[in-house]
């Protein structure tokens, strides 16, 4: 994208407004992928500060030249995956709480919030790697190759994941339904 290219020129020459600009045009895809990670809204938060707080004192050595949201994808799943290692070490597990939509309508944040309270608890259920997957597959839209190549692994170990855990997913939400 030819603003992100300018963007990333800007940053590079100690541009403040470039780095806002970033921040903002990516806060709220980058907080929805680390809430998908991590389960936890504050803790996305922090994981996607901390990504940017590293990405802000990197301006003068910074030579990425591909895609800069697949960078800052990339730099999210690395903290997601610190931050997850960090806390089953300490305390053996992650704590779940659901992220609040907001809406005009009271019936539809109550309907929204319990949805999505059910995905975010059957997301917390699924293997890393498969949640990682599904996570990157569906809220960022990224490729089956681009996966494989984030997590070094295989297409076909990719699309596993992926198969296995929207199986898994269906299996926990439809077993959810008729309770």
């Amino acid at each position: 994208m030819i603003e992100d290219e300018i963007l990333k020129w800007r940053f590079r020459q100690g541009s403040k407004e470039a780095l806002c600009r970033i921040y903002e045009k990516y806060l709220d895809y980058l907080l929805t992928l680390a809430v998908g990670f991590v389960n936890d809204f504050n803790t996305a938060q922090d994981i996607v500060h901390d990504v940017f707080v590293r990405f802000a004192a990197s301006w003068h050595g910074f030579g990425q030249t591909g895609n800069l949201k697949s960078y800052l994808t990339t730099c999210i799943v690395n903290q997601a995956r610190d931050h997850i290692r960090r806390a089953r070490h300490q305390a053996g597990e992650l704590k779940e709480d659901a992220l609040i939509g907001e809406s005009d309508c009271p019936e539809r944040v109550v309907i929204g919030d319990e949805v999505s309270q059910r995905l975010n608890r059957a997301l917390a259920e699924l293997p890393y790697e498969q949640r990682e997957t599904v996570v990157l597959h569906l809220k960022s839209g990224m490729k089956f190759k681009e996966i494989a190549a984030l997590q070094s692994v295989s297409i076909n170990t990719v699309q596993g994941r992926y198969r296995y855990g929207l199986d898994k997913l269906r299996s926990m939400l439809n077993d959810e339904v008729q309770k």
